[in-house]
């Protein structure tokens, strides 16, 4: 590609484009075009294709506000949209392994005896509920069936 600038007086065919213009929707269109699904290629192997979708539009939306920090002499926008792109996955993972610890310090893994605990518990709710249901299975109007399906639907 040549290093033709577009009716707007950005170098769209250069990998160092003038973002400091009035008004960059242009060249923020084309950036996307011909950035957008490698920078979502490299996240994707690193975060998985949900978390990769959020932050190419983060990486975007970023550097759309930052574009006064981007200086074409340093480096080329394609180097500026991966640096961007590997910081908010940083803090990607960084947010994600915070509630990781966060949640498994709520649900203490269980031992043993935790296991055996948890059984016994199990074992006596359902004697109680069998012992009820049969309770209900004689009185009138009951179907024991009907409140076996309420109760395991509602997630009980």
């Amino acid at each position: 590609m040549t290093g033709d600038a577009d009716t707007s007086g950005h170098a769209l065919g250069r990998d160092r484009p003038d973002l400091s213009g009035p008004d960059p929707g242009h060249v923020f269109g084309w950036l996307f075009d011909n950035h957008a699904a490698a920078l979502r290629h490299y996240l994707v192997r690193r975060v998985g294709e949900t978390a990769a979708d959020d932050l190419v539009s983060e990486t975007f939306l970023v550097a759309l506000h930052q574009r006064h920090r981007y200086d074409p002499a340093r480096a080329a926008v394609r180097s500026w949209l991966y640096g961007i792109a590997t910081n908010l996955m940083r803090r990607h993972v960084r947010d994600e392994e915070r509630q990781l610890k966060a949640h498994s310090a709520e649900t203490p893994v269980a031992g043993h005896a935790g296991r055996v605990a948890e059984r016994v518990d199990a074992q006596a709710a359902a004697q109680r509920l069998a012992g009820a249901l049969a309770a209900l299975a004689d009185g009138p109007g009951w179907h024991c069936e009907e409140l076996l399906i309420i109760f395991l639907g509602c997630g009980g």
